[in-house]
């Protein structure tokens, strides 16, 4: 290593700017792989947290059984779930939050393929860029490209999953028992909107798991193009 930065060292000292974009693009810092296979490489990690942690997500406790992303009331229903259990309302209290978290566990089963599309449809153009970057680099870009465009998508799942997994009506008891208290401030909170986001930032948390994973356990990289491409990132 020493001995070829001093070669790129002495060949800095004699060449123009053209001699020195053919030198940088020749520097040894690929393994041989291209700009198109280091792209490949990361869409494959990404691949790999949509199949191994989002589908975990779509089974029954996915949300509300992982801490990492289970769905917590919002803050200004904190003040219904306390107000209910005061009042000896616990149980329906805790089947509020359940309710919540089976709309995003139930959305995620028909929302999977348009994270598995909006993969597919990324160019890393600055592939090498993310692939030296922190343990989230890939998962960072995917959600700061898809995110508002996953949000226009996702938001009619889980408003169709509200009314399938009845969480609409349990909601609409919970809070008419709660509003019906006296002195309490009158709530209606937009939860589709709050489960929405909610359940993206989960999915994204999870395909974030995945690529750390990859990214310090050699043992997760498997396929050829995996190993090659997470190779690159072990030297930096």
């Amino acid at each position: 290593m020493i001995k070829r930065i001093l070669i790129v060292f002495i060949a800095l000292q004699f060449a123009g700017c053209d001699e020195l974009q053919k030198i940088a693009n020749q520097l040894p810092q690929t393994g041989g792989l291209t700009q198109a296979q280091i792209g490949a490489g990361l869409r494959q990690a990404l691949d790999n947290g949509i199949q191994h942690q989002v589908s975990k997500l779509t089974a029954k406790n996915g949300f509300y059984g992982n801490s990492l992303v289970r769905i917590l009331l919002p803050k200004e229903l904190k003040a219904v779930d306390d107000g209910l259990r005061k009042i000896g309302l616990s149980k329906l209290a805790d089947e509020g939050i359940k309710a919540l978290n089976r709309a995003a566990e139930d959305a995620v089963k028909t929302a999977t393929p348009i994270f598995v599309s909006a993969v597919k449809d990324i160019t890393f153009n600055d592939a090498k860029n993310i692939l030296l970057g922190n343990d989230n680099a890939a998962t960072s870009y995917l959600q700061g490209k898809t995110n508002s465009v996953l949000y226009t998508k996702f938001n009619p799942v889980i408003k169709r999953s509200f009314g399938k997994v009845g969480a609409d009506k349990i909601w609409t008891n919970l809070i008419s028992r709660y509003n019906s208290i006296p002195f309490v401030n009158k709530v209606n909170p937009d939860l589709t909107d709050y489960v929405t986001n909610q359940a993206l930032k989960g999915v994204f948390t999870m395909i974030g798991v995945e690529e750390k994973g990859i990214r310090n356990k050699i043992g997760l990289r498997n396929t050829d193009l995996l190993k090659k491409v997470f190779a690159l990132q072990d030297r930096k």
